[in-house]
This record gives C-alpha cells, sequence and structure tokens, in this order.
C-alpha cells in the first residue's frame, strides 16, 4: 500500500490527457458520493436513532448540523496544514477516516461516542471537499477541467437522489447501525479504488506556499466567495422548510417523490454544467440564478398548484446542481497551485450559508409565515445575480 500511495518528486506530477480519466473521476465521484450520505444520513434514520438511544429528534437532527458547522469552521486551517502532504496519500486517507468515523457510529454505546464521531467527520469532510474539485481539475488539460469537475461532483446530487433513500431503506430493514456499518465496508472499498485509480499530484513545498491572506486577495476571489455566499444562502431559506412549502398544494403527501424529482434533475443540473463552464462560466452563473428565481416566483404566485410545484421543484433541483461545479471552477483557476486553499474558503463559505440559511428562513417562517419564503430567496438571488455582474474578475478567467 505503501508503494502504492507514495508519490514522486514534488516537482512531479501526472501528465494532462486527452481523454476524461474516467476511472479516476468515477473514483472521485463515488468517495464525494459517501461524504454527502455520511453526512446527512442521520436525518434519514432519525426514529430509529432516536429510540434505539433513548434520545430526542432534535438531538439526532443536531448531529447533521455539528458536522456542517464543524466543516465550516476546520476547512480552512486544516487545508493549510495539510498543503504539503501528497494528495493521493492525503486523500486515500481521508476515506479511511471516513470508514472509522462511520464504523464508531456504528458500535457506539452513547450519544456522547457519536457526536464525537461526527466532529471527526466534519473535520475529515472540510478536507475532503477542499481538495476534490482541484484534483479532479487537475487530472485533464484544463480546457476541460469543467467536464472533469462535473463528472466527480456528480456523488453530490446522487448521494440525496438515491444514497441517502437506499440507506434509510437498509436502515429500516436491518437497523440504523447496519447502514452505518455497510458505509463504513464501502469506504474501505473505495480508498483502496482511490489508491489505483487516481494519480499522484504533490503537495506544495515549503517556499512555495502563499499566506491564505494572500490567497484571498487573488483578483476575483473574494467575488467568487460572496456570490457563492448568496446563492446557497437562497437555497437554504428555502430547502430547509420544504415541507411546509409544499402543505398548500398537498405535494406535502407525496414529498419523496418530490425530493427524488429534486435529485434526479440534480443530477442533470451538474453535467449540463460541466459541459458548459469551461467556456461559459458567468453566464452559467446568472443563468442559474434567474431561473431558480423563476422556480421560486412560480411557488410564491401560485404555490397551491400541484402542477406548478412539481415543475418548480424539479427547476430548483437542475438549477442547484449545478452550483458545486460553478462555485468551484473559478476559485481553481484563480489560484491555480494553492487552489486546495481557495476551495477551502469555498467550503467554509458554503457550509456556513447552510447554517445562516435555516436560522434566517426560520425567523422568516415564523415570523411573517411560509408565504415569505420564495420571495426572500428570490431576493437573495437577485443579490448573488447582482454581485456575479459586478465582480467581473471573478469569473473572468473561464469566460
Amino acid at each position: 500500500m505503501v508503494s502504492i500511495l507514495a508519490d514522486p518528486a514534488p516537482s512531479v506530477s501526472s501528465p494532462p490527457r486527452t481523454r476524461l480519466p474516467l476511472g479516476g473521476l468515477l473514483a472521485l465521484a463515488a468517495v464525494v458520493f459517501t461524504g454527502v450520505v455520511t453526512e446527512i444520513l442521520p436525518a434519514g434514520l432519525l426514529p430509529q436513532m432516536t429510540a434505539d438511544l433513548g434520545i430526542s429528534e432534535s438531538q439526532v437532527g443536531s448531529l447533521v448540523a455539528v458536522y456542517a458547522i464543524t466543516t465550516a469552521i476546520t476547512a480552512i486551517p486544516l487545508t493549510a496544514l495539510t498543503r504539503g502532504v501528497p494528495r493521493r496519500l492525503l486523500l486515500v486517507t481521508l476515506v479511511l477516516g471516513f470508514a472509522l468515523v462511520n464504523a464508531a457510529t456504528a458500535v457506539a454505546a452513547s450519544y456522547v461516542v457519536i457526536l464525537v464521531a461526527r466532529i471527526v467527520g466534519g473535520m475529515l469532510a472540510g478536507l475532503l471537499w477542499a481538495m476534490a474539485a482541484g484534483y479532479a481539475m487537475r487530472m485533464v488539460e484544463p480546457e476541460r477541467a469543467g467536464r472533469a469537475l462535473s463528472v466527480a461532483m456528480v456523488g453530490t446530487p446522487l448521494a440525496f437522489a438515491f444514497g441517502l433513500p437506499i440507506a434509510t431503506a437498509l436502515g429500516t430493514v436491518w437497523g440504523w447501525r447496519a447502514s452505518f456499518a455497510i458505509i463504513a465496508v464501502v469506504s474501505v472499498g473505495l480508498a483502496l479504488w482511490a489508491a489505483i485509480a487516481l494519480p499522484r499530484f504533490a503537495g506544495e513545498r515549503a517556499g512555495q506556499r502563499p499566506s491564505l491572506l494572500s490567497v484571498l486577495r487573488l483578483p476575483g476571489l473574494v467575488g467568487v466567495l460572496a456570490t457563492t455566499a448568496a446563492f446557497v444562502l437562497a437555497h437554504n431559506v428555502a430547502y430547509t422548510y420544504i415541507a411546509p412549502l409544499t402543505v398548500a398544494s398537498g405535494v406535502v403527501v407525496r414529498l419523496d417523490v418530490a425530493l427524488l424529482v429534486f435529485g434526479v434533475l440534480a443530477v442533470g443540473g451538474v453535467l449540463t454544467a460541466g459541459t458548459l463552464v469551461d467556456r461559459h462560466l458567468r453566464a452559467m452563473v446568472l443563468i442559474a440564478a434567474a431561473l431558480l428565481g423563476a422556480a421560486m416566483a412560480a411557488m410564491g404566485v401560485a404555490g397551491s398548484n400541484p402542477a406548478v410545484m412539481f415543475v418548480a421543484i424539479g427547476l430548483w433541483g437542475f438549477c442547484y446542481g449545478g452550483a458545486p461545479a460553478l462555485f468551484q471552477a473559478a476559485p481553481a483557476r484563480i489560484a491555480r497551485s494553492s487552489a486546495d486553499v481557495a476551495q477551502s474558503m469555498v467550503v467554509a463559505t458554503w457550509n456556513g450559508s447552510i447554517a445562516i440559511g435555516a436560522f434566517v428562513g426560520g425567523i422568516a417562517l415564523d415570523g411573517y409565515g411560509v408565504g415569505l419564503l420564495p420571495w426572500l430567496t428570490l431576493a437573495l438571488l437577485g443579490l448573488a445575480a447582482l454581485i456575479a455582474v459586478a465582480s467581473r474578475s471573478a469569473f473572468a478567467r473561464l469566460d
């Protein structure tokens, strides 16, 4: 295993290829898939975990929140600390870490042990999200980087559309601990696949590592982060409360079908973004904001119509599915050799916006009712579009 993982001298890296290296990219997609399922699995197993551990539903729900918050807080410092580690060695280590976290959860006798495992998992996830996009884009020549990224990132919508429902079904039949155990075993297999399929990339040399502040000051990066924050905040203001949003239309009784529609079209969104992101990144960001805004407006005007609601949710999934490719491609090109550090800033921004979006949406829901959520989301999407237009250097490198 050491010979498989060991990287060559720091100045050596795998040459670009004329074709997409699907073996390595699909390995990355599988790793991303597993990471996302690990993050959201407690939400799908909430009833079983609540009954078995003798805890409240909110305590189980907080396992997801703790994971995301830990990711947001630790992504930047941990990425900075591991910049010199060979990339493949670090990635395989992270996957094995996911295996340990899920195994510990499967056999844990107390809530505290599970909580600690979730905190460790959140730390691992921050590093994974920071390096996955840059890894995928370095595997191909620059003009095909967006397509490579879309293949690697397709694991995210697939996890929401299929991974969580399957894991939840297994948990219902065999118990919640079996679901975590299966993910642990799968992670071990993924670590071996990644060690074999992924090319070797050296870490950054000690004398060639710009400071975090100098990376943040790169032209356009602040604009990318601000646009990402507004877009992801907009999404989560509404998505966190998608159940009450669908009550008036009656879609809430088939919310599982609606979420499947969301997930399937999200897969289409990320693949579509991948084909266009290399040449039309700014346009894609603006189109995604506009179409998602149209979906929110339709919900606000005709949210009691089930057909309108299903179409709006599908359009929502399509637009949001491509978001990871859009908002991770730009910083990777801007920061180049320091792409992982720039990506860690995107990760922190993304996860922070998830938490803030849930909080802001809750205030709006409690204070003004569910009818305000689509319009608040629409306003935030407008802000994201304005920032993308105003900060021209943010996406210029891919236009």
